[in-house]
C-alpha cells in the first residue's frame, strides 16, 4: 500500500514536470486558433526563459487579427529585449483596424523607447486634451493677466521615438501665451479677443520636434491679476525718495562738518587776537620806558578809542570791548 501511494506521487510528480516544460494544452490551443508552432518550440523557450503562454497568446490574438506577418522568432526577439508584447500587439491590432500605418519594427522600437504604444495608437485615434496650468503675463499697459489653456494633441506615431513629450508641449503653450498677452497694447485687448492668443501660438508651430500634432488651442478662462506697472512706478518712487534722502542727509552732514571747520578756524583766530591784544600792554609800557610815547600821547589815544566805541554804540553795533589800557 505504502510502495502503491510513493509510486502514485512520483507519477503525479513526473507529469507535473512534463506539463510544466511541455506544455500541451497551450499547443492544443494555438493549433486549435490556427496558429503553428511545435510542442519543441515549446519546450525550448522554456529553456531560453521565455513565457510560452504569453508568446502564443501574442501570436493567436495576431493571427485572429490577420496580421501573418509577425513571427514567432521576432516575439521573442522583443520579449528577451525587455518589451512588452502584449501593449506591441494590441498596438498593431488597434492600428490595422484604425487603417493607422504602423508595422512592427516601428511598434516595437516605440515601446523599447518607454512609450506605451497602445496608448499612443489610441491618441491617434482620440485625441487628447491637456490642461495647461495657470500662465501668468503682462500686457503692456502693466495688467497682470492669468490665463488658462486647454491643448488638443494627437499623437504622432512617427515621431514618439525621439520626439518631446507633454512637458514641452505645456512649456511652448505657455511661452506662446506669454509672448502673445505680453505684446497687447491692453490688457483689455486681449480681453476682448482671447483668440487671438489661440491664432497667435498656433502660427508659431509648437508641435515642431515632439511626439504629438497639436490640434488647437483653447483659452478657457482669463482673469485680471495685479497692476505690476502700478507697483513697479510706486517701488521706482520709493526708490527715489530713498536716494534723495539720502543724498540730502550727505549734504547735511557736509554742512556740518564744513560748520564746525569755520567755528574751528573761528576759534582759533580769536585765539591769535587774544594772544595779540595781550602784547599791546607791554608794547605801550616799552615805548614809555625808551620815551616813543609821552602821557599826552595815551590819553589823546584813550579819547580816540571811547569816542569809537560811543560812535558804534549809538549806531546799534556792539562795542569792540576795549578795556583801559595800563
Amino acid at each position: 500500500m505504502v510502495e502503491s501511494l510513493i509510486l502514485l506521487g512520483i507519477i503525479l510528480i513526473l507529469l507535473f514536470l512534463f506539463f510544466h516544460f511541455v506544455p500541451v494544452l497551450l499547443w492544443i490551443s494555438a493549433k486549435v486558433s490556427g496558429v503553428h508552432i511545435s510542442l519543441t518550440q515549446l519546450v525550448l523557450m522554456r529553456i531560453r526563459h521565455v513565457p510560452p503562454q504569453i508568446i502564443v497568446r501574442a501570436m493567436i490574438e495576431a493571427h485572429k487579427a490577420g496580421l501573418n506577418t509577425i513571427t514567432r522568432d521576432e516575439l521573442e526577439a522583443h520579449y528577451l529585449a525587455g518589451g512588452h508584447i502584449e501593449r506591441v500587439v494590441h498596438a498593431l491590432v488597434s492600428a490595422s483596424k484604425a487603417n493607422i500605418e504602423l508595422s512592427f519594427k516601428d511598434a516595437t522600437a516605440i515601446d523599447l523607447a518607454g512609450r506605451d504604444v497602445f496608448e499612443a495608437v489610441q491618441m491617434s485615434v482620440n485625441p487628447k486634451v491637456i490642461d495647461t496650468p495657470p500662465v501668468i503675463a503682462v500686457a503692456k499697459d502693466g495688467i497682470q493677466l492669468i490665463a488658462k489653456a486647454r491643448v488638443t494633441v494627437r499623437a504622432n506615431i512617427r515621431q514618439l521615438v525621439g520626439g518631446a513629450g507633454e512637458d514641452t508641449i505645456l512649456a511652448r503653450v505657455g511661452e506662446g501665451i506669454v509672448s502673445s498677452i505680453g505684446s497687447a497694447d491692453t490688457h483689455k485687448t486681449v480681453l476682448e479677443n482671447p483668440d487671438s492668443i489661440s491664432k497667435l501660438v498656433l502660427r508659431k508651430g509648437l508641435d515642431s520636434g515632439t511626439a504629438f500634432e497639436i490640434l488647437s488651442i483653447d483659452i478657457a478662462d482669463i482673469d485680471i491679476g495685479k497692476n505690476i506697472g502700478a507697483e513697479l512706478q510706486i517701488d521706482q518712487a520709493n526708490a527715489d525718495k530713498n536716494i534723495a534722502q539720502a543724498k540730502a542727509e550727505e549734504r547735511r552732514a557736509m554742512a556740518i562738518a564744513l560748520e564746525q571747520e569755520m567755528i574751528a578756524k573761528a576759534q582759533e583766530a580769536r585765539a591769535k587776537v587774544i594772544e595779540a591784544e595781550t602784547e599791546v600792554p607791554r608794547a605801550i609800557a616799552e615805548a614809555f620806558r625808551t620815551g616813543n610815547l609821552g602821557v599826552m600821547d595815551y590819553y589823546k589815544m584813550r579819547n580816540i578809542m571811547a569816542d569809537t566805541d560811543m560812535r558804534d554804540s549809538i549806531a546799534g553795533g556792539k562795542p569792540n570791548g576795549s578795556q583801559p589800557i595800563g
